[in-house]
């Protein structure tokens, strides 16, 4: 993986064989028109953002927005011809009375620290008779696969709170929305078997991220996180083995997907 950035290893092996697929549900659940305008909150490096454009083409405006400004970078280099804006979900850039026919959200909302916050920015931008639509990853503890991995991790980290998983009670994605003033809302759990075709990159952006997440990991110097990576890399091998699909893995993965209008 050599010195690419955590960015650019997203982009790379996390991508297309973990978000795209969900962008694709998404946009199937919500129809896309010509002419529509669509916003991607907390795009990353722009998969929505990018999947929306292949459906609309030039007929349609799309928008991505995100707070880290190197997730951007990767985003404005893979599409120079999205719109890119750095920006908090709690407080969106956008102009004086822009609006969006379709506003997304996916894998973001349950990082944000003020989700109210968010929510209400989420119906500040959609237009009258819009449609939005979020996705947060159902609790790790229904999905076999990151379960297992997050066990080894704390084996030497002590208990991981991931944030991945998080907001997975539908119930609260639903009250959240409704209370920021969005109607007709309504959910559904979505299950996909995903395959990775090679998955010693997605072990270790996995780890990275569990590391990260934990207290033990954040008190760390920098030396010591990455022998601890390794450490775990090297205990989750059974894991990856046990779901192993040819020279690839596979699993089953399941997010929430909560739609509402305007």
């Amino acid at each position: 993986m050599g010195q690419a950035s955590f960015p650019e290893m997203y982009e790379r092996w996390l991508v297309g064989p973990l978000f795209r697929p969900w962008a694709e549900v998404t946009f199937e659940e919500l129809k896309l028109s010509p002419g529509h305008r669509v916003l991607d909150i907390a795009c990353g490096t722009g998969i929505v953002a990018r999947v929306a454009r292949e459906r609309l083409g030039a007929a349609g405006y799309v928008l991505g927005i995100d707070i880290n400004a190197d997730m951007l970078a990767v985003a404005r280099t893979v599409a120079p011809d999205i719109d890119w804006r750095l920006g908090n979900a709690g407080a969106l850039p956008l102009h004086d009375g822009e609006q969006f026919d379709v506003v997304v959200c996916q894998q973001g909302l349950q990082f944000f620290p003020d989700k109210s916050a968010a929510a209400a920015e989420m119906r500040r931008a959609l237009a009258q008779g819009g449609r939005l639509a979020v996705a947060t990853w159902r609790p790790d503890d229904e999905i076999r696969f990151f379960r297992d991995l997050r066990r080894v991790a704390e084996r030497l980290l002590g208990p991981v709170m991931d944030l991945r998983h998080s907001f997975g009670n539908v119930a609260l994605i639903e009250a959240l929305l409704r209370d920021a003033g969005f109607h007709d809302v309504r959910s559904r759990t979505i299950s996909r078997r995903i395959r990775f075709e090679d998955g010693a990159p997605l072990l270790r952006l996995n780890t990275m991220a569990l590391v990260g997440m934990s207290a033990a990991g954040k008190a760390m110097a920098d030396q010591e996180r990455k022998h601890v990576v390794e450490d775990i890399m090297s205990g989750s091998a059974p894991v990856l083995q046990s779901y192993a699909d040819g020279s690839g893995v596979a699993f089953e993965l399941s997010s929430n997907l909560v739609t509402a209008k305007g």
